[in-house]
Order: structure tokens, then C-alpha cells, then sequence
């Protein structure tokens, strides 16, 4: 940061990125040059006796080994160099690696002699051109090697040049700084972007909406990154410094807390929580809606589950091609009805409670499934969340739009891609209803989803109440950016929302992307150390946890950290600093120029937050105390308002608390130790 500037354009890696890939290779090289050495002191003798009239003969030989030789030591030499002075300086300290640009320069141009020394070895060795054999079988094996391994090195160049270029590299930053430049800048990167999708999904543009999505997440890509000169591994870097800088605000929220002799926020009573809730509000629904809405992602979520077994899990549910019936309740399934037969064995239910089932998967179109709940005498419509790239660019097409139904307020706005996809899934919907509800009248309506799942059963919802006054929505890890707040107050009297942990879906919204790029920049500036550094950190993070000295000694200063977060700030404040970076003032200049969105969304319905628990006491013997292990319940809860889930959390857990599997293991451990274990109140 900023971009590495290298033949008059920008490249998508910095200064600083070298370090890394420049070591790797001086290893590499060094066992080249050592293997060359040898194969020199063996050959250069026996060179004498070749053929010495022409091109070809024993000259040939020894420009071809000597100048190896030399090369791979020079290479060595500048690969050091190149390292070193890419690991000095922090992030932002450019100016520290001023020699790093000629460098990278010089080590592109000594290609050229590579290239033609590596010809050289492949006419000697594979060619039979040059009239001096080895006969030493050891020297021709090296040889051989060496010239094998150096055309894939060289290949792996040229791949690394294609990943880091970039297309709009020769645009200065300073020049889109003005307003109608950066306009111009953004239509362009989001027509390369939607030109990198019709290549790279070119299946998706046959589904009716294909283009529309490719447009829709390639200008939110480019709005992300507008008029900043971040590159990747810069983004990766704000992460990890993210989650140390994130730790470090919980330790001392938490400090000021016990101070203050504030009560917990979460308990373990969960008679207490449900206390004053309508009764269908209940862990046990809960878990029986969630295997259903489990059971709607159908034959893959078996096979992952079951990865050695789940095909013979499946097998006695499966339908021959030839037995299949014509009126069959089940569309856009395979000959065989695999997804058909997943959600059967998930769902423990036989063919005859379910009385629709539709698995047409396009973008904005998802698979759900209409089942008859005789034990709660329900018709239960179970909407898959994602699974497929479809549902990736449903997900990702997270601008807002107007949605309309029945006591919403008339400027309430939506997810755009899950608002599109329930306005289709109700076209299927709801003659299945009308004739579910003539076979059980005195039925109650139901809809259960999680993740994408969760929001378009909201949206249907919401669609379905005028009709429906009754039904109840159980939903699951449902995102965030999925309507305005208005309406999602209006939705607590329906909807039961739950998340576990740091779930990174239900704080995923266009808006809390937007802040999270504002604060790796902060972050960014804010840190005292290299690149190199905080990516090995990272490495020690994922393994072992942040350690308490980081803690302090990632920053410069601690109140380096205590930055302006708002987002109708005109500059990027940072306490105790007078000056920013112009990038970093440019992205918090302007809300409504940075935003690609001007609408906020929320999370719907009532949510209900489990989190685990520090399972540690303290326990006095005279005047010491010391941590003891409680037998206490394993999670705690409360109820949490939409706006505790504004921020994206960088946190080990994020994507493994999202996972089905594991929510449905944490409300079935809840349930389980509500009798087992004391439940304790901490003063």
C-alpha cells in the first residue's frame, strides 16, 4: 500500500509483497546453484574432449554451464537484496522501499538470459543438437532437471504477471480523486468486473437474470474499492491486524464492566429469556423447524456430512428412473429424485407429508419444499439457503430496492437479489398453499430457512400475511442486509431469528463491508509493523490464538487505534495523529459518494443471540483467588436488537458458527443441559 508502480502502471501487489516469494525462490535457486557447481567440476573436463569445430560442440557446453552458473548466482544475490529491502518499513512507509521498484526491475530484464541459457540446455539435452554427450549419468539427470524446473519457473512467472496485473493499472490514483473522474473510474472497473463473470460463469448467462446478477456484484466489487489503492494482500493484512485490534477493545470493554459492577448481558436461564414470549417461541419448535430447513439443501448437505457413507444413506431413498410417476409432486429434480431422497432421510418424514417440493435452482430462483407437520399440525414451507455459485450471486446482488406489502411502511427497501427471489418463489407458492389448505384447513402456516434460506422466507412472508395472518417464520443465521428498519420491527411479532456466536452472515451487509474497508485502512496506518510480520502473526493466530503482548505491541500508540468511525465524518480523525493519508481521508470524506447503498438494512424479526461461554469461575481461599472449571451450561443467551449486528467481526469462528450443523448442535445442547446442569447468577 500503495500499489507497486513498475513499467509506468499500477500492479495489483505492493513493495512490500516480495518478501515471502523472494525467499522461497533464493532457497530454491541456492540448491540449483549448488546441483550446477557439481555438474561444472564433473563436466567442465570432459567439455575439452567435445567436438570443437562449430557452434555446437564443447563451447557451446561450457557457455551453457558457466553462464548458468553466474546467473543463478547474481539472481541470488539481487533475490536477497530484493528481500531485504522489501521487509523494511511498515505498510504505509513507502518510501523506505524506494528500491525495491529498480530491483524487481532488473531481476524482470535478467529473464531475457535466462530464457536463452535455458534454450541452450534444451537443445543439449532433449535436442541431440550439440554434439558432446554426458555420459555421466548423475551430471544428465541434474541437467535435465535444472532445464525442466526452469521452464516451469518461468511459466510460473508469467502466471504470477497475469494475476497481479492490472487491466486500469496505467490510471493514476491522484487522478480520480475528483468526482466526475471517479465516476468513470467505477463504470469502468465494473464492466471489467462483469466481463470477468460472463467468462468465467459463462453457464450462468443462459438463467434468465444471469447478466443482471454479473452487473449487480460487479458494481458492488467496485464500489468496495473505489478510490482506494489497496491490493490484496493489504486487505488480508487489515484482517489479521482487525482481529488483534478487535480483542484488544473486547478485553477492555470488558475491564470497564467489571469496574463498573455491570450486570451480564447474557444468562443461561433459558426459562428466564423465554419468559415473556408467545409460547410458539421455543427452543423445541426451533430445532424441529431447523432439521426441516436443514433437510431442504437436499443430497449435497448428505454426501457432506456423510462423505463415505452418505450415498449408501441415501440409496434406500432414492427412486428408479423407471418407476417414477408423471404427476410426480417433485420438479426439477434428477431422474432418480437424489435431492428428493436427501431431503427425505434428513427430514425423517415419508414421501406422503411432503406435498411439494421444487429444486429449479437459478439466480434469484432457490428450491424449497412444502411439507405437512402432523405432529404440530402445520404446513411447513422449508426454503434452501446457499449451495451452489446461483446462490452466490443471489447473495451478492445486496443493493436495495423497494419492497411492498401490507402494513410496511411505503419507503421500505429490501435485499435486491432475496426480494427477486421471493417474488418468484411466491409465483409457485401459492396454488400449493390454496390446495395444502383445502386438504388441512385448520392448519397453521410455517416458513423455517437458513442463511439465504432465511431471508426470502422473511420476504415471502411478509408477501404471505394479509392472506395468512397466523404464520410464523423460524429462521436461521439470517443476514443482515435484509431490510429496512422500519419493517424489521414490524417482523418481531412473527419471525424468531437465530444466530450463534460470531457468525459472519448475520453481520454481512453491504454497509458492514463498507465499514470493514474503512477500518483495515485505520488499521492500516495505525500499525507499526511490516507486512511480513503481521502475516506470520497471522499464521500463529489461526493456531494458537492472540497472544495478550500484541495486544499492545502491534501499534504505534495505543490511542493510534481510537479512529472516528462515523460515517458521516468529513476526515478520517485519528487521535494524537494530525495528518492522514489522502486515501484515507478520501474514503470518509463523502457518505452518500463512498456508499452502494444510500439504504441501511437490518436483520429481521426477534433474535435471539446464543453464544458459549468462559466456563471458569473464581473461587477464594483466604486472600487468593483462583480460576476454577464450572459446572454450569455450556451457552448463554439474550435477545439482541438488529444494530448489535452492524460490524463485521474478524473472529476464528465466524464461518464455522454459520455452518447448519453447528447451529443446530448448539440449540440441541441448550435444550439438553436446561435440566442438567445449576443454573447459577453472577453478581
Amino acid at each position: 500500500m500503495p500499489a507497486l508502480r513498475l513499467l509506468g502502471r499500477k500492479w495489483l501487489a505492493a513493495s512490500d509483497d516480495l518478501v515471502f516469494p523472494s525467499i522461497f525462490e533464493l532457497l530454491f535457486r541456492f540448491v540449483w546453484l549448488v546441483l550446477i557447481a557439481l555438474v561444472v567440476e564433473v563436466l567442465y573436463p570432459i567439455t575439452w574432449q567435445c567436438e570443437t569445430d562449430g557452434w555446437h560442440g564443447g563451447a557451446f557446453v561450457r557457455l551453457y554451464l558457466c553462464g548458468t552458473l553466474a546467473l543463478q548466482a547474481c539472481l541470488m544475490l539481487l533475490l536477497a537484496a530484493l528481500a531485504q529491502q522489501s521487509a523494511r518499513g511498515t505498510i504505509t512507509d513507502t518510501d523506505s522501499r524506494k528500491l525495491v521498484a529498480p530491483l524487481l526491475l532488473l531481476k524482470v530484464f535478467l529473464v531475457l538470459p535466462e530464457v536463452g541459457l535455458n534454450v541452450m540446455g534444451t537443445m543439449w539435452m532433449f535436442c541431440e543438437v550439440v554434439k558432446c554427450t554426458v555420459t555421466d549419468k548423475f551430471s544428465s539427470i541434474v541437467i535435465q532437471s535444472i532445464v525442466l524446473f526452469n521452464w516451469v519457473q518461468l511459466g510460473l512467472t508469467v502466471f504470477g504477471l497475469f494475476m497481479v496485473f492490472d487491466p486500469l493499472g496505467s490510471v493514476n490514483y491522484g487522478d480520480i480523486q475528483d468526482t466526475p473522474n471517479q465516476v468513470r473510474h467505477h463504470r469502468k472497473v465494473t464492466g471489467l468486473w462483469s466481463r470477468r463473470f460472463r467468462w468465467a460463469f459463462c453457464w450462468l448467462k443462459r438463467d434468465e437474470h444471469g447478466k443482471e446478477a454479473f452487473q449487480q456484484v460487479a458494481a458492488l466489487l467496485s464500489a468496495l474499492f473505489r478510490s482506494t489503492d489497496l491490493v490484496p494482500s493489504d486487505v488480508v493484512a487489515g484482517c489479521v491486524l482487525l482481529r488483534v485490534r478487535q480483542k484488544r477493545e473486547t478485553r477492555e470493554m470488558r475491564r470497564i464492566q467489571m469496574l463498573n459492577d455491570e450486570e451480564p448481558i447474557y444468562t443461561t436461564d433459558v426459562n428466564k429469556i423465554f419468559s415473556e414470549t408467545p409460547p410458539w417461541m421455543n427452543l423445541e419448535d426451533a430445532l424441529h423447524y431447523l432439521r426441516l430447513s436443514i433437510a431442504a439443501y437436499g443430497w449435497p448437505y448428505v454426501l457432506y456430512r456423510h462423505c463415505f457413507t452418505g450415498f449408501c444413506k441415501l440409496a434406500s431413498h432414492l427412486t428408479c428412473c423407471c418407476c417414477r410417476p408423471k404427476n410426480s409432486i417433485v420438479t426439477d429434480d434428477n431422474c432418480c429424485l437424489c435431492h428428493f431422497a436427501g431431503v427425505k432421510y434428513m427430514s425423517k418424514l415419508s414421501a406422503d407429508d411432503i406435498i411439494f417440493a421444487s429444486f429449479n435452482n437459478r439466480v434469484f430462483e432457490l428450491p424449497f419444499c412444502v411439507i405437512a407437520d402432523h405432529d404440530r399440525e402445520s404446513i411447513v414451507v422449508a426454503v434452501r439457503g446457499s449451495i451452489s455459485l446461483r446462490d452466490i450471486f443471489t447473495d451478492f446482488s445486496a443493493g436495495s430496492e423497494r419492497f411492498e406489502a401490507d402494513g410496511l411502511p411505503e419507503d421500505t427497501a429490501a435485499h435486491k437479489g432475496m426480494s427477486m427471489g421471493a417474488a418468484k418463489m411466491l409465483r409457485r407458492l401459492l396454488p400449493v398453499l390454496d390446495r395444502s389448505f383445502q386438504q388441512f384447513p385448520q392448519y397453521d402456516l410455517v416458513l423455517t430457512g437458513h442463511s439465504l434460506g432465511a431471508g426470502v422466507a422473511v420476504l415471502v412472508a411478509l408477501k404471505l400475511r394479509p392472506k395468512y395472518p397466523h404464520l410464523k417464520v423460524f429462521a436461521f443465521s439470517t443476514p443482515a442486509g435484509l431490510i429496512s428498519r422500519e419493517a424489521a420491527r414490524f417482523t418481531e411479532s412473527f419471525v424468531l431469528s437465530i444466530g450463534v456466536g460470531d457468525d459472519l452472515v448475520m453481520r454481512l451487509s453491504v454497509h458492514s463491508i463498507e465499514n470493514l474497508r474503512t477500518k483495515v485502512i485505520q488499521t492500516i496506518h495505525a500499525t507499526k509493523l511490516p507486512k511480513y510480520r503481521i502475516m506470520l502473526n497471522g499464521f500463529g493466530y489461526a493456531l494458537f490464538g492472540v497472544p495478550a503482548r500484541d495486544l499492545e505491541s502491534t501499534w504505534r500508540r495505543p490511542e493510534d487505534l481510537e479512529a472516528n468511525n462515523s460515517d458521516d465524518s468529513d476526515a478520517l480523525l485519528v487521535q494524537g495523529v494530525s495528518t492522514v493519508s489522502a486515501e484515507a481521508a478520501l474514503v470518509s470524506r463523502n457518505v452518500f459518494a463512498r456508499r452502494f447503498s444510500s439504504a441501511r438494512l437490518f436483520t429481521a424479526g426477534r433474535i435471539l443471540h446464543i453464544v458459549r461461554r468462559k466456563r471458569m469461575g473464581i473461587e477464594n481461599e483466604g486472600d487468593e483467588e483462583r480460576k476454577v472449571r464450572t459446572q454450569e451450561p455450556t451457552y448463554e443467551m439474550r435477545w439482541a436488537c438488529p444494530e448489535d449486528f452492524m460490524e463485521l467481526q474478524v473472529m476464528p469462528r465466524m464461518l464455522l458458527d454459520h455452518l447448519p450443523e453447528n447451529v443446530h448442535r448448539t440449540i440441541q445442547t441448550v435444550i439438553e443441559e436446561k435440566h442438567s446442569y445449576r443454573v447459577t447468577q453472577v453478581v
